[in-house]
């Protein structure tokens, strides 16, 4: 694994991870009024388990695909305007989704049960905030993003798979706009 050396620029963070594990890549979605990527920042230990995700494609992302070290691509929804605004990193996989057990909690699910789970979580960890947002309206005029999830028409999943050339390119808009 490469080393890290302070004088490299943000999107330098972002490691490669061992041979044996192929990295994946996420866009996870979230309202900045709910949960900003400037309150991942401020979080304990800048992470965060990414709870309350109720769409069921979505659930086996979180539950069957998201692996540790893969990727992760913050994008502030129902924002104006609504973007790309910073990376994470996935540091613990899928797990039952305790606010669907909380009678309490908006997201509270009465058919889910501890011991036969519907609803899954990961743990995601603040990696990079982008010196500027990425704008769903600048994306869309990116010929190499054409095919992204994020800009397909009816796209809603608020966590969607990112191929690895798109998450390069999101990186390479990210340093042109410091």
């Amino acid at each position: 694994m490469a080393v890290k050396k302070k004088s490299e620029a943000p999107s330098k963070k972002i490691e490669k991870t061992e041979k044996s594990q192929k990295c994946r890549y996420w866009l996870m979605k979230s309202e900045p009024d709910v949960f900003s990527i400037f309150d991942l920042e401020k979080a304990k230990n800048k992470t965060t388990h990414w709870d309350g995700v109720r769409n069921y494609q979505a659930r086996n992302f979180l539950r069957d695909e998201i692996k540790l070290k893969d990727k992760v691509l913050y994008y502030h929804s129902n924002s104006e305007p609504s973007a790309i605004v910073g990376v994470a990193e996935v540091v613990r996989e899928g797990y039952p989704d305790h606010t669907a057990f909380d009678e309490n909690d908006d997201h509270y699910d009465p058919k889910s049960k501890k011991d036969e789970p519907t609803w899954y979580m990961v743990d995601i960890k603040h990696v990079e905030t982008f010196a500027e947002p990425l704008p769903l309206s600048m994306l869309k005029e990116v010929p190499s993003l054409k095919n992204m999830v994020l800009l397909q028409k009816g796209s809603r999943l608020s966590v969607q798979p990112v191929t690895e050339e798109e998450f390069e390119a999101i990186l390479k808009l990210s340093q042109k706009r410091k």
